[in-house]
């Protein structure tokens, strides 16, 4: 495990550089929470859950809500079940929060603000739940721009998100470390084309990937990033 005081010593991100990270499944491990909340909501509207778990990974709330009640629903009804829904994950990850913050990612990122690092966050969540994660973790101040699944025209796996990241910090795509966890996300970052690390807290492997670390704790990633230069 690296140690908060190891972490200052050995973070060296080239200048140049950026980073950018997805939420859910990096900053927040909250699939499990997701998933019995989605359970919980479409048994309260009789809807089978089945598989629910693969139909919402990695995909913006509205995505989701067409999915599981068909394309006759209206767009009042698609804002008002996801408002639901999330209204729910809150509720149910709250008392549970702490135990599900990523290994050594407020850390590391707290960090690499510190050193100056240019630093966003690319999501497809809900702004309400950017806010809840954001406020509990401390780390709003940690990123100079926040783009959320309501400012992206394209959710992922499109990479709107991050060229609009990278565009904001004024860094070329090619020079973003992008963390991300679904397949979905990993798709988007790649298209982006930025250095794409895969937090292995949604899948069990990630090859596509220039690396994958378990969590930020990972000896792995700390040499990675400082053999990273700015091109």
């Amino acid at each position: 495990m690296v140690s908060w005081r190891r972490m200052q010593n050995t973070l060296a991100v080239a200048p140049g550089l950026a980073l950018l990270f997805d939420m859910d499944g990096v900053l927040i491990e909250s699939t499990a929470i997701h998933t019995k909340a989605w359970e919980e909501y479409l048994a309260r509207h009789g809807i089978p859950s089945a598989g629910v778990m693969e139909k919402m990974l990695g995909k913006r709330n509205d995505q989701i809500v067409r999915v599981l009640w068909g394309p006759e629903i209206t767009e009042d009804e698609v804002y008002r079940h996801g408002a639901d829904k999330e209204r729910l994950y809150r509720e149910m990850m709250g008392p549970v929060f702490e135990q599900h913050v990523v290994p050594g990612v407020a850390e590391f990122v707290r960090e690499a603000r510190r050193q100056g690092v240019p630093c966003a966050l690319a999501t497809n969540a809900e702004p309400a739940n950017v806010d809840f994660v954001l406020d509990r973790t401390g780390l709003r101040e940690c990123f100079q721009t926040i783009v959320d699944g309501h400012q992206a025209h394209r959710p992922k796996p499109d990479p709107e998100v991050y060229l609009t990241a990278a565009e904001r910090l004024g860094v070329a795509p090619h020079n973003c470390v992008i963390f991300e966890d679904s397949p979905g996300g990993l798709q988007a970052a790649r298209a982006a084309g930025g250095r794409v690390v895969a937090v292995l807290t949604t899948l069990k492997e990630a090859p596509e990937a220039e690396l994958a670390i378990r969590d930020f704790h990972d000896p792995l990633l700390m040499p990675w990033i400082s053999r990273q230069t700015p091109r």
